[in-house]
């Protein structure tokens, strides 16, 4: 009811009769939102006012309000007055104070430009003014007014929980904003329609999640867990960006220790209590709770399940920093299906599969071999693997490979199979760097990869987002497609977007890329990759 009143007073002829009159302000702004573009021109003024009278004369006034209340922008890619009360206040339209009616109904005016988180003191002087239209109105009294005039506009912004595919629909975002602009992205009401495979990403999630707690494990309990009682802050007003996303069964969470007792801990996850016993950190090799962990401590856990008293089952976990990344596409198409750009998104939205660069190691021998066959050399040519020593510019090299022994003749299927260092640099050394270089660079790798040899064995820095893409030219017979996220994009009013088209080039043969697949499958039959044939 108190949005109600202070629409009506922001608008204040939404109560004339409407007739043998122009059409209210309310129902001409509702025409030029549902039904026309926002280019101003006479035209368009005039398509606007015949519309508004068509509205008015087949509509109530309830029907207008009810319209006008569910499509009304009010900034920040929120439409209508439920979704702005959800998003700027966290409550529904029924539950709202009077101030905070005010401020919904002051938004419609301008959304950005008295955006109450861009501009809050904008914001706060046109939401008195609808307070001070109200009781001129005669809808509140004096001393309502000065009473709602006298409070802070009290956002309370939760960001919304995102927490199957972050770092995926991050990335859409930055890629829209590119294509059409902030304000054409955040205010138009865009439709997009992703490539994103649901079961895959949580299965991606998955193995992320489990692949790092498993690494942490491996390398034992570290501690040096940060502590909100020392920091100066109080363990029951806490608050951890976990608690924003679903706490579920499987999922991994940070949580703060409340109590602590040699057998058992309790740890507040959000508006849940949960319990470690010895059981759930005996990895740890500490035998009692009270000797390594303590009241205030921000432990890692992952949530088995419930107790009988309804506190959670987890079993501690560990988080000293580790991180892993994720990217599925889809070989034929170049859909992204699935990506995991970190452990946790809610403590780091830096996506480590599209914007950070690492060595790759073996990952980059595919592009030495495939220069080797394109320059003539066959899988089943004999390379010697064996000691040798190769002239630089910075003085004798002498490699090794990574098992530390040598395995004498062998074909390039093997040796590619087995990931050998040293045929993989002797291949570069014949072949040229340089045109292993190339051979990368056509794949789609943009990263700068200087002329050094030991390039050859993984030295360079490289994106997983460039390797994925330049591993699909294999399985394509040779073409690249650039990697998509959006299938298609369409405005508020049904009407199709164009989304950035992908590129398509021929990279290799299709024998060359049929070849190499040999050389790859022969790594999962019976070289380094062959636990995956499962």
């Amino acid at each position: 009811m108190n949005l109600v009143r202070a629409v009506g007073a922001a608008y204040r002829d939404l109560h004339s009769s409407g007739k043998a009159q122009g059409a209210s302000t309310l129902t001409m702004q509702l025409a030029r939102n549902l039904f026309l573009s926002s280019e101003k021109t006479y035209g368009r003024k005039l398509q606007e006012i015949f519309l508004s009278v068509q509205i008015e004369r087949r509509f109530t006034k309830q029907q207008i309000f009810e319209l006008y209340a569910n499509q009304i922008y009010l900034g920040h890619g929120t439409y209508g007055f439920e979704a702005g009360s959800e998003y700027f206040f966290n409550k529904k339209v029924r539950d709202l104070t009077l101030p905070e009616a005010a401020l919904l109904a002051a938004l419609p005016k301008g959304p950005e430009a008295y955006s109450p988180i861009k501009y809050p003191d904008r914001a706060l002087k046109r939401r008195n003014l609808v307070l001070s239209e109200m009781l001129a109105d005669g809808k509140i009294t004096k001393k309502q007014a000065e009473a709602a005039e006298a409070e802070p506009l009290g956002l309370h912004l939760e960001p919304p929980a995102n927490s199957v595919a972050p770092y995926f629909v991050e990335e859409v975002r930055r890629q829209l904003e590119k294509q059409f602009g902030v304000e054409e992205v955040h205010g138009a009401g865009l439709k997009v329609y992703t490539t994103l495979d649901l079961d895959l990403q949580q299965a991606a999630n998955k193995a992320i999640l489990d692949g790092t707690a498993t690494y942490e494990r491996r390398r034992g309990w570290k501690g040096r867990l940060p502590n909100v009682v020392l920091d100066g802050a109080d363990v029951e007003s806490y608050r951890h960006p976990d608690w924003v996303q679903p706490i579920e069964n499987g999922s991994y969470v940070h949580g703060v220790v409340t109590a602590v007792t040699a057998k058992r801990v309790t740890v507040k996850l959000g508006a849940r209590q949960a319990v470690l016993t010895p059981e759930d950190w005996r990895w740890t090799q500490n035998v009692d709770g009270d000797g390594f962990l303590r009241t205030g401590d921000v432990v890692y856990v992952k949530v088995e399940g419930s107790s009988p008293d309804g506190s959670l089952k987890v079993s501690l976990q560990q988080d000293s920093g580790a991180q892993a990344s994720m990217m599925a596409v889809d070989n034929s198409t170049g859909e992204v299906l699935a990506m995991v750009g970190g452990r946790d998104f809610a403590l780091s939205q830096f996506n480590r599969a599209t914007q950070s660069q690492r060595q790759v190691g073996s990952s980059f021998k595919p592009y030495v071999y495939t220069t080797a066959i394109e320059g003539g050399a066959k899988p089943t040519d004999i390379i010697v693997d064996g000691p040798t020593t190769f002239p630089t510019p910075n003085g004798p090299y002498t490699p090794h490979n990574y098992e530390g022994d040598y395995k004498g003749a062998m074909s390039l299927t093997n040796a590619f199979a087995e990931s050998r260092n040293i045929p993989a640099l002797k291949l570069a050394d014949r072949y040229g760097i340089r045109k292993v270089i190339e051979t990368a660079h056509r794949f789609g790798i943009t990263s700068n990869i200087p002329a050094f040899l030991p390039v050859a064995i993984g030295s360079a820095d490289i994106s997983l987002a460039e390797q994925v893409s330049a591993y699909s030219v294999f399985p394509n017979d040779g073409i690249r497609i650039e990697p998509r996220y959006i299938r298609r994009i369409t405005q508020a009013d049904g009407l199709p977007l164009d989304p950035a088209p992908s590129q398509v080039s021929e990279v290799v043969s299709v024998d060359t890329a049929r070849t190499m697949m040999q050389l790859l499958q022969a790594v999962v039959r019976f070289g380094t990759g062959l636990r995956l044939r499962s």
